[in-house]
């Protein structure tokens, strides 16, 4: 289709008038920039997107929710925290995205994790569109008592906005499912419901899935299996390094060592363990699950491995890199050392954990990159299921959630793989995984007219 537009110029126009509208939100504007990055083919493809300035509509929350949290801690002191809920597109279904408690929670970063959820959701397939909220709000060294009343009054003001067909939440950072429970506590309290189909990450015991505490984790080792495949690969025999040692890096610890992979690093925020001999999982678990303990704690205890706090974990020699602790901890640097060491891919665990110029390099070298987007889309494809499970009151059992986490996975995967090499870019996973979300919401946005 013949268009007088220069698509690359009407891309740079948007992203400018986005900045403006979102000065000093630098999270979320990176965010805009990397998936606007692989778009130049699919707007001189369908001048509309540009006529009917979808690039700036799918940018622009259809609503933004910030609200004040106060709450009491156990000594009687009063606190005040803020709140956050970004609905931000709703062209395929109800607004779907997790809820993070972390210190660091501003708009700009839940702006950035609500953009990146939309399309997210759009490759696994199921009718949900993007959100994403939290608060700045530090659940560590909070007692089970100061945790629920914070929950307890961060839903009292969020469950007006909140429902199956309309936004239902789920866990991320400092969320999980002791505060699920709290929350949805809340929500069945005020609103006189058992709406258990309003929030996802739930107990299994009262309306959860099986497989979804591991889902992110799991769905992310199943994503690099494919990854390797290509070339003609396995994760069997292979040496990981894997940053974090929450949920996503534990349960991606715990697959990738059932397929075959040793896993020889874990960090915490203070710094990393080497283990030679391959981590041992049970003991991270028993360190950080239960004891609610640091990682170097792991060196305290097992002989023959070194705590690092004054270099990065990516300096250390491996085959694949999986970044799943937080956003932009995977420097240049960092990607410069992975490279000269002989890394082969780096898959996203954590949400956009690897910085532009990082990933830049990783292209220039070869380097095969899997984006968040894709490669840790597992949680939010089992949260769908719990959906699913909700909504017809039919439980599945952990290896049909399972079975089906493994094929979702391996059709974004092909779904990213097929779409970088019709729009020739073959191998290239970010542009696969940005075009292909792009284009089935943006696609819905236009069928559904100027809302």
């Amino acid at each position: 289709m013949t268009t007088s537009i220069d698509p690359g110029d009407e891309i740079k126009q948007a992203i400018t008038s986005i900045k403006n509208l979102n000065e000093g939100q630098n999270e979320f504007l990176q965010a805009v920039r990397e998936v606007f990055g692989s778009l130049e083919a699919v707007v001189e493809e369908t001048p509309t997107y540009i006529t009917q300035k979808i690039l700036e509509r799918i940018s622009e929350p259809e609503r933004q929710i910030v609200f004040r949290v106060p709450w009491q801690d156990d000594n009687g002191n009063i606190h005040v925290n803020r709140g956050y809920r970004v609905e931000f597109n709703s062209a395929l279904g109800p607004y779907k995205g997790g809820l993070r408690f972390h210190p660091t929670v501003n708009i700009s970063i839940i702006k950035f994790l609500g953009f990146e959820q939309i399309f997210k959701n759009a490759l696994t397939g199921k009718p949900i569109g993007g959100g994403k909220g939290g608060a700045n709000f530090n659940p560590k060294g909070r007692s089970n008592d100061e945790i629920m009343r914070f929950c307890q009054s961060f839903m009292t003001e969020l469950y007006r906005h909140l429902g199956e067909t309309r936004d239902i939440p789920a866990g991320d950072i400092g969320v999980g499912t002791r505060e699920i429970g709290y929350l949805f506590g809340q929500y069945k309290r005020i609103a006189n419901k058992y709406e258990s189909g309003m929030i996802t990450g739930k107990d299994p015991e009262w309306g959860g899935t099986l497989v979804r505490n591991e889902a992110t984790g799991y769905g992310l080792a199943y994503f690099v299996r494919e990854m390797l495949g290509e070339s003609d690969s396995d994760i069997e025999g292979k040496t990981f390094l894997v940053s974090g040692s929450g949920n996503v890096a534990t349960y991606t610890i715990e697959k990738i060592q059932q397929l075959g992979g040793e896993v020889v690093a874990c960090s915490d925020s203070d710094g990393f363990v080497h283990d030679p001999s391959g981590i041992d999982l049970d003991l991270v678990k028993q360190i950080k699950q239960v004891e609610r303990g640091r990682i170097y704690e792991y060196a305290d205890r097992k002989q023959g491995v070194n705590y690092y706090d004054d270099k990065s974990i990516w300096s250390l020699e491996c085959d694949v890199a999986l970044p799943c602790a937080t956003q932009n901890e995977l420097l240049k640097e960092d990607a410069k050392m992975l490279i000269e060491n002989g890394c082969m891919v780096v898959a996203e665990g954590a949400n956009m954990p690897a910085t532009t110029e990082a990933i830049e390099l990783f292209q220039e070298s070869g380097v095969l990159f899997g984006p968040g987007k894709a490669a840790n889309a597992g949680g939010v494809a089992v949260s769908a299921l719990e959906m699913h499970q909700n909504a017809s009151l039919h439980s599945l059992t952990f290896e049909e959630t399972d079975k089906q986490l493994q094929n979702i996975m391996k059709e974004i995967h092909s779904t990213c793989r097929d779409t970088a090499e019709e729009y020739g870019t073959p191998g290239n996973y970010l542009n696969g995984a940005n075009i292909a979300g792009f284009k089935k919401v943006a696609n819905s946005m236009l069928a559904l007219g100027l809302i």
